[in-house]
Formats: structure tokens, sequence, C-alpha cells
């Protein structure tokens, strides 16, 4: 490693510190914390089973194939930062993440292989995509949403709401729980806590649900120059 990439390293090791919620959002390290949305709602308001819970998720992410959308993520915790990029997802296990500010960071996934791209670090790590993707919520944005409850307790607070929060059956899961909140059948927000104690908001924005997305989409090359990492 040269003496200017040791610099830039060391540089950015903050912004890596508060970027690492992202892939964590797609791969490892999801929690929650209720979204906002569920503070409105009265005492009386009963809960769904879950069974009924179950079906509905299910039901709702049976019916995107395919989304693309703006994100903001801020993370308050240990590390704290606010992020802005847009992601896209196609069942079945496609997705990319790519944040475009305040750092540029990108994590593109097609079912065998994921890749995590720092334009800052001028590092591109490849990981391979094993059966542990079902113990993650990478799970519910591009894989099969029958597996879900085989993966998690499925709970809706609010039976009139389309809010639901899960938490992991696998006692090895790197993340205690996960809320998704939907608007017209839309997901529109997520938000996790961490094992760390950090918790993570996710907005989307600009969302349009069963796009035509090109397959080149979930490709990544590494450009040149670049240091390669394979895990």
């Amino acid at each position: 490693m040269t003496l200017s990439t040791q610099v830039k390293q060391t540089t950015t090791v903050k912004q890596k510190i508060m970027s690492s919620a992202l892939t964590g959002v797609l791969m490892t390290t999801l929690g929650v914390a209720a979204p906002m949305v569920a503070l409105t709602q009265t005492a009386q308001a009963a809960p769904a089973t879950n069974l009924v819970a179950s079906q509905r998720l299910n039901k709702l992410l049976s019916n995107t194939k395919s989304m693309t959308a703006n994100f903001t993520q801020t993370t308050k915790g240990a590390s704290n930062g606010t992020f802005k990029g847009k992601m896209s997802v196609q069942r079945p296990n496609n997705f990319r993440w790519e944040t475009t500010s305040p750092s540029e960071q990108l994590i593109v996934a097609n079912g065998s292989s994921l890749w995590i791209f720092d334009k800052d670090l001028e590092q591109a790590t490849k990981q391979s995509v094993d059966n542990q993707v079902g113990n993650t919520p990478a799970l519910l944005l591009s894989g099969d949403p029958s597996k879900i409850d085989k993966n998690f307790k499925v709970t809706q607070p609010y039976s009139t709401k389309n809010y639901y929060v899960l938490y992991p059956k696998s006692t090895s899961a790197s993340f205690k729980s996960l809320s998704m909140s939907f608007n017209g059948g839309k997901p529109v927000m997520m938000v996790l806590n961490d094992t760390l104690g950090q918790t993570t908001s996710i907005n989307f924005n600009n969302i349009k649900i069963n796009p035509k997305i090109n397959s080149s989409q979930f490709k990544f090359t590494p450009p040149k120059g670049v240091d390669v990492i394979n895990q």
C-alpha cells in the first residue's frame, strides 16, 4: 500500500465507520426503532396476530418484483451521519445501493457475489453470497418473500396500519429487529437498531415499483488501479 493510500485511508476512516451501516442495511446489521408513523396511533389500536402480520407483509413484498428509489439514511449513536443516494432491487437477489453524498460508496449483489466499492479508499471488496443472506434484511427487498416467516417473527403493532416490526429467529443475527412502513403499497421507511446500540433511519422517495431495470445495474467490474480484496 502506498503512502498516499495510507493517508487517504486515515482521513476517511470516520466516513467509513459512519457508512458501515449502509452495508448492514443490505446484508448484516439492521435493527429497529419504531417509525414515526407508529407514534401517531392510539393506545387502543389492536395488533394483528403474527400469522396475519406475516401474510400481509408477504403480500406487500410479493407485489414488488423490482423497485428503484432515492434514499436518505441517518445514523445516530456511536457513529453519527447522514448519507444520500439511490438504490434499485430486482427479485431474485439482485440489488444495487449507491451512496452519492457526502462520500461515494457502491454495493452491488446479483445472488452469487457481492461487491463493496469505496471510491475514496480506491478499494473494492468481493464476498460470496451464501445462505446466510436468508437471515438478513436483504431478503425483504430482494429475496423470496415466502421465506420471511421462516427467518423472522413478524409483528404488526397496529392492525389497520401497514407498519411491521420483524425480529430475527436466528440467535447469530447481528441485528435486533427491523421495521418497515408502507404507503400506497410502497415501502417508504425502514428504521433500525443494530447490536451496537445505533439507530438508523432510511427514508425512500421518488419510488418506482416494478420498473424495467437493465441487468448491467447488478454487475460490477473494479476500475483499473483499485485494490481488490476477496473474502
